[in-house]
């Protein structure tokens, strides 16, 4: 299995490596993201070959009404994966800030502006969705 990146959390004790990356790579503006990140959006990208390559007794998890489940660093609070009741068997999605390594794809897409704060707005660079990749477009 080739291993292209690797990422870690703030304080580093956890680490991991992850292969290619699927191709939709998107910044989610939910309220859910918002919030456990701290940030106007999050940027997660997919893949189904990862691996955790130590600190795996220091991540946590929190399950959030939706059945979301996002894991996350004890010691300093990184956020590292995403995994909705939807997302298929064997699919992780990490948060792309966490990468160490570079990464030649980029971001296709703002998903759930609609719940974006009011604070930012993304620009006409990329697709807006009101809500998922389904949903209508909404660019400013």
């Amino acid at each position: 299995m080739d291993w292209p990146h690797r990422g870690s959390c703030l304080c580093g004790s956890v680490r991991y490596a992850a292969g290619e990356f699927a191709p939709q790579m998107a910044h989610c503006h939910c309220s859910m993201c918002r919030k456990f990140h701290g940030a106007a959006f999050a940027t997660f990208g997919s893949t189904r070959a990862f691996r955790w390559l130590s600190g795996e007794a220091q991540l946590a998890s929190f399950t959030a009404a939706n059945g979301t489940v996002r894991q996350f660093c004890q010691q300093c609070g990184s956020s590292l994966t995403f995994q909705s009741p939807a997302t298929p068997a064997g699919v992780v999605e990490i948060a792309l800030g966490t990468l160490d390594t570079p990464l030649a794809q980029r971001p296709d897409a703002h998903i759930w502006v609609g719940s974006g704060a009011d604070w930012y707005s993304p620009t006409a660079e990329l697709p807006c969705h009101h809500a998922g990749r389904s949903s209508e477009l909404v660019c400013p």
